[in-house]
């Protein structure tokens, strides 16, 4: 389908009204009486405070999001990762209130004011830049404030846990030395030990696609398509209101299951047929794109600002041809793969039994055994940073596989670190010292997360749940 937030500021409108019906249904037991008793009018609960249904539908219309962009993805979890925000953010208020935490209206009020969108090229406040961008964002003062006074007291929650923390002299030094130590490598580059892509005769190749016939079945399918843009549509070069209601037009006749050809004939279009097409180099092409989405018969789907309306016609699944050159090609590939992958397992299985040593390396290597200084664990010039944070993460004389970035595999050898102390006049000092604080405090944040799990029990009525989740489909 086309994306649900496409347009968004078109499809938002109704979705205050929307929420409004929704609490009203719940406050006189809307659903059936479904939510008039009980804990049934309560959807969360964290220790002994409720989150009532009302709570949620206050929540969601303030998140902005209309029905059908709820409804369109009710199958992605929205509801479900809705919830968890409001869970979340209860959570923290419940600390905020714990820890006494306050902000003044004083506060709020210079907050605005030094807010630059809200100030003219002098950087004076403007009140009517402030009208402006409530309504703009269909909000109100008091509406923004408490958002506003939500996000600083949540500020101050995190300071309160991280803030204060200095790391003692020592400590700095160790981070500063683990980040910049200089490594000597020793590597091999296991490209020449493949069996390459043209040698694998036809025996091979047969035999492989007998082997893999199942996995190796595609989808031939037959498809009709047009092409649909303002021009096309309305003559005109603008998406305009007029366009985008077409294509809601569209979706609408789809959902009523009205055929490709009415549909396509009502818009004065003329189609395209393509038959027995099949995939194989996966290029970005509408074709491509409708093969991609075929488990849809009929569909609608945005490609680079207009719009591919489709039809399945047909669909038959079975095993390429060997005499398609591209297929040959494809299956040529996948041995190449398999070789490639078993040759790097061997070695990596011999490394993590400990039976590979100085004297495999001497011999695999033979004479091209190559080194390397990396001048830090941030130097990804060679190879990639996953594989240098992996070499750094060894100890001496250690053996591992790593990559570069166009997946070039080596076998390296860590040799040795070359570590230099950072001295305090350093004029790099504070830097280094802001990110060893930044890593400190994320620690302790990570250690706060653990506890409010251990501190706080979250249960979800899962009944009243799925009751607004029904609601919207």
């Amino acid at each position: 389908m086309i994306n649900p937030f496409q347009n968004f500021t078109k499809k938002k409108i109704g979705g205050l009204l929307l929420i409004l019906v929704i609490i009203i249904a719940f406050g006189f037991g809307g659903f059936g009486g479904g939510f008039s008793t009980g804990n049934q009018n309560n959807i969360a609960k964290i220790n002994n405070t409720n989150i009532s249904t009302q709570d949620f539908m206050n929540y969601l219309n303030e998140s902005g999001l209309s029905q059908q962009v709820i409804k369109e993805n009710i199958d992605k979890n929205i509801i479900e990762e809705l919830l968890s925000a409001l869970v979340s953010t209860t959570l923290l208020d419940l600390e905020i209130k714990e820890l006494d935490l306050s902000i003044t209206k004083d506060v709020l009020i210079k907050k605005i004011k030094s807010n630059k969108n809200f100030q003219d090229e002098n950087g004076v406040f403007q009140r009517t830049l402030y009208e402006k961008f409530l309504l703009t964002n269909n909000s109100s003062a008091p509406m923004f404030e408490i958002r506003l006074k939500n996000n600083e007291l949540q500020k101050q929650l995190f300071t309160y846990i991280s803030g204060g923390t200095r790391s003692p002299e020592f400590l700095i030094n160790n981070f500063y030395k683990e980040k910049n130590k200089k490594l000597d490598i020793n590597y091999i580059n296991l490209d020449r030990f493949y069996k390459k892509v043209e040698v694998f005769t036809d025996n091979e190749i047969k035999f492989f696609a007998d082997e893999n016939a199942d996995s190796l079945k595609k989808d031939y399918i037959d498809f009709t398509y047009v092409n649909i843009s303002p021009k096309t549509l309305l003559g005109s070069e603008e998406f305009n209101q007029e366009f985008f209601d077409k294509i809601d037009d569209i979706e609408n006749q789809i959902s009523k299951n009205i055929d490709f050809k009415t549909i396509i004939q009502g818009l004065g279009l003329s189609s395209t047929s393509v038959t027995s097409y099949l995939n194989l180099n996966n290029e970005k092409t509408i074709e491509n794109k409708i093969y991609n989405s075929r488990k849809n018969k009929i569909e609608i789907l945005e490609d680079n600002g207009s719009y591919i309306f489709y039809n399945i016609d047909n669909s038959n699944t079975k095993t390429p041809n060997l005499n398609d050159n591209k297929f040959r090609k494809k299956i040529k590939n996948l041995l190449f793969q398999k070789e490639k992958y078993e040759f790097n397992k061997n070695i990596l299985d011999k490394i993590n039994e400990k039976k590979f040593n100085q004297a495999s390396f001497d011999e695999l290597g033979e004479d091209r055994i190559e080194k390397i200084k990396l001048n830090s664990i941030k130097d990804d010039e060679k190879f990639e940073k996953n594989s240098i944070e992996i070499l750094y993460s060894l100890p001496i004389n250690s053996f591992t596989l790593i990559a570069d970035k166009q997946n070039n595999v080596f076998i390296a050898k860590t040799v040795s670190y070359e570590v230099e102390n950072l001295k305090k006049n350093s004029i790099n000092y504070d830097k280094i010292s802001l990110e060893e604080g930044s890593q400190n405090k994320n620690s302790i944040l990570k250690s706060y997360d653990l506890f409010l799990n251990k501190r706080y029990q979250v249960v979800i009525n899962e009944k009243t749940l799925d009751r607004v989740k029904n609601y919207f489909k």
